[in-house]
Parts: C-alpha cells; sequence; structure tokens
C-alpha cells in the first residue's frame, strides 16, 4: 500500500469517526518536532495576531509559547486549542 493509499484510508477513518483528517505535510511537520501551536496556527490561515486576540493572550507570550521559550499555562494551553479547534493533547 502506498503513502497515498494509507493518507487516503486514514481520511477516511477520521471521516468516519466524525473527526477532521489532516494534510500530510501538517503531520510531517508535527513528526519532525516543530512546534503544535504553530503548526495547528499555519494550517488554521490564522497570524500570531488573531490567534492572539482570539485567546486573550499578548503577542508577544504567544510567540514565545511558539518558540518553545515559555511553555504556557494550562488556562492558555486549554485557550489555544479551543481557538484551533484542535484537543489540548495536540499541543502538548
Amino acid at each position: 500500500m502506498g503513502g497515498e493509499d494509507i493518507e487516503a484510508r486514514l481520511s477516511d477513518l477520521a471521516k468516519e469517526e466524525g473527526g477532521e483528517s489532516f494534510p500530510a505535510e501538517l503531520v510531517d511537520r508535527l513528526l519532525a518536532g516543530h512546534n503544535p501551536v504553530k503548526v495547528y496556527r499555519s494550517h488554521r490561515n490564522l497570524t500570531q495576531a488573531q490567534l492572539a486576540g482570539a485567546t486573550g493572550i499578548d503577542v508577544d507570550y504567544l510567540s514565545q509559547i511558539e518558540t518553545g521559550m515559555a511553555t504556557g499555562s494550562t488556562k492558555v494551553l486549554a485557550a489555544l486549542a479551543q481557538a484551533l479547534d484542535v484537543d489540548v493533547d495536540d499541543l502538548i
């Protein structure tokens, strides 16, 4: 089974379960160790200012979270997850 076949099957499974499927590029970036907040923000086509505004945090703080200089409190991670429409676990 080729990579495209596996991706299509995983997408079908996610749809059957009512979940969202993500492109392989997003998954590759996460597996490569890129910051999940930044990856999902980019996938949702949001700027840092837009995401910070949606979550009530400062843009500088969001930048620190995305660069690994800050981890973000549980409350902030929950707000980010809600704004990005992902589970908190996806951001940890």
